[in-house]
């Protein structure tokens, strides 16, 4: 099973996100681990757009892990949801090279995936 939602969305390119957003994606090995739903409306509505941030980014799609979420009888089920906790979709989290978690994205925020973890990115960047 993929996760097509994640594919990049046609009609951004990388002129559409703030540069400063770009590099806090890119500022270390990050490996962003992303859990969705293909049948999920906020999925659908998110994930595109963080897709696009990601290839505008220049992530590797070896630093790109999808896990697809299906609903159960006893909430979400998929890869590792219950191991990280996964609770709503979309989840997105970012972890180091060595596997520590730096940030992560739950469902909406006030802003979208790329920027929030932008910011928290950022922020890990700023204490290191």
């Amino acid at each position: 099973m993929t996760l097509e939602t994640l594919a990049p969305a046609a009609d951004l390119d990388a002129d559409a996100f703030d540069e400063s957003v770009l590099a806090a994606l890119t500022a270390d090995d990050f490996v962003f681990k992303v859990w969705g739903g293909d049948w999920c409306g906020d999925c659908q509505r998110q994930l595109p757009e963080f897709g696009a941030a990601l290839a505008a980014a220049g992530v590797p799609d070896d630093h790109i892990e999808a896990y697809p979420v299906t609903k159960g009888s006893d909430g979400k089920e998929g890869e590792l949801v219950e191991a990280y906790g996964v609770e709503l979709i979309p989840t997105v989290v970012v972890e180091s090279p060595d596997g520590e978690e730096l940030a992560r994205f739950v469902e909406e925020e006030d802003a979208s995936i790329a920027e929030f973890l932008a910011e928290r990115l950022a922020d890990v960047e700023a204490t290191a």
